[in-house]
């Protein structure tokens, strides 16, 4: 492997803003620093532009295996490095369910040589896995996932005794999806009432309510206390839901992400955009909107995740009930980040820990997430004076849409690079899939 040089950047790292020169040897950050001389080494002229770790995305749906006609391993991580994005954690509701050991080695070995991105794979809970889970070794994945809320298959964990159980016995993270399952259904009664099987989109915040996701949130949290689990809370929605976390960093044993959508997103959207942004947990109001922002800065919020989960224009075009929720987010999630450090709203370092230093802190991930010497060099060149028009010809994902289309970001991806070579120019993704299993420091 060449020596590559990345010239004349703004280097952004924890906390840190400034200029200087990146070298990559053998796939790693060999130095960092002032007028480093090429010696042989490629050339990459950065121009000024804002070079830092690339994103790390912990939570995303590839579909991969048994729903590739919405998206495929391939597909997605090619769109996920166009996006900045050198890193991403897998959902277990694919088809199989990933529930078994046997099920979570097959996904390593499927991604192998056509990731991307580097990869992990969650393990799912369900009502009769637990010796599975209890088998688990904390450096096999980045997490068991918990659906505290409805799922597809038989992946609702809604025993109250195995569900204390998993808490009780898990050998690592717990990453819960937290909804009340009956207080969405009694919500889902109401509404049928008054409309039958045609309800508004608009209504989709209000059936799966805040107060379902702070029934659920809080019971996550009450069983990590109980057990002194390490319990790390996805997509939180709700301004409410904040009171159960704490701010600033710290060594938490209880953390909390948001995903990209529901910081840029607002139900105001639903009039224009309906069910293409349909998701669960729902986009709620401007006021959670915006106290989720400010969670960002306060810490209570720790990192920012995606939730990517494509499905297609024609089965998103279906009617409230017929409508998969979901959408397509890795291509654009870091720009979408950017918008509220464009808008003046956070600090570009504090933002930038939240999309890479701090998931790999958080996952314990080895030898990521950082400009650091001999760390991987998995980077993400972004130009912050570039406008971006989101357009569906450019986009990369198999269903072949974006929510965002026609809306202008005022960040672009200008290069990224996977385990020191580049995957992406600005334009065009590298034919070479270089992505690698991620490997996390854990003891045992």
């Amino acid at each position: 492997m060449t020596q590559t040089l990345i010239k004349n950047a703004l280097l952004v790292n924890e906390g840190q803003r400034f200029e200087g020169d990146l070298l990559i040897e053998q796939g790693r950050i060999a130095r960092i620093g002032a007028d480093i001389p090429a010696a042989g080494a490629e050339v990459y002229d950065a121009a000024g532009r804002l070079l830092m770790p690339g994103m790390i995305d912990d939570q995303v749906h590839f579909r991969d295996p048994g729903l590739t006609h919405k998206a495929d391993l391939v597909s997605e991580s090619r769109a996920a490095v166009a996006g900045g994005i050198t890193s991403f954690m897998e959902m277990p509701n694919t088809n199989p369910q990933t529930v078994t050991l046997d099920a979570l080695e097959a996904k390593y070995q499927r991604a192998a040589g056509r990731s991307h991105a580097n990869f992990a794979f969650y393990l799912g809970g369900t009502n009769d896995n637990l010796e599975q889970i209890k088998r688990l070794r904390p450096d096999q994945t980045c997490g068991i996932k918990v659906f505290m809320g409805a799922s597809t298959g038989n992946m609702l964990v809604d025993d109250p005794a195995i569900l204390e159980a998993i808490f009780r016995e898990a050998p690592m993270l717990i990453a819960t999806h937290c909804e009340d399952t009956p207080s969405i259904q009694a919500n889902e009664a109401r509404y049928r009432e008054q409309y039958g099987a045609d309800i508004p989109m608009a209504l989709h915040p209000r059936i799966r309510s805040a107060e379902a996701c702070w029934k659920s949130s809080a019971l996550a949290v009450e069983l990590a206390r109980r057990h002194d689990t390490r319990l790390h809370v996805l997509h939180i929605t709700t301004a409410r839901e904040l009171a159960h976390f704490s701010p600033g960093q710290g060594d938490k044993r209880i953390t909390a992400e948001a995903c990209v959508h529901h910081l840029y997103f607002d139900e105001g959207d639903y009039a224009e955009l309906g069910g293409l942004i349909k998701c669960n947990p729902a986009i709620k109001t401007r006021a959670d909107r915006d106290g989720l922002r400010q969670a960002l800065i306060d810490g209570r919020i720790d990192l920012i995740g995606t939730d990517h989960a494509p499905h297609t224009l024609a089965e998103k075009a279906g009617s409230y009930f017929n409508c998969p929720a979901g959408l397509p987010l890795v291509q654009h999630a870091l720009p979408m980040a950017l918008e509220l450090y464009h808008d003046g709203l956070i600090a570009l370092e504090l933002l930038l820990d939240k999309l890479t230093h701090s998931p790999a802190r958080l996952f314990d991930l080895a030898e990521r997430g950082y400009l650091r010497e001999g760390y991987w060099a998995d980077l993400a060149l972004v130009d912050l004076n570039a406008e971006d028009r989101v357009e569906r010809e450019r986009l990369l994902y198999k269903c072949g849409w974006s929510p965002l289309e026609g809306r202008r970001l005022r960040s672009r991806i200008a290069a990224t690079w996977v385990n020191g070579l580049q995957v992406y120019d600005g334009e065009q993704v590298a034919q070479q899939a270089n992505g690698q299993r991620l490997k996390f420091q854990r003891q045992p």
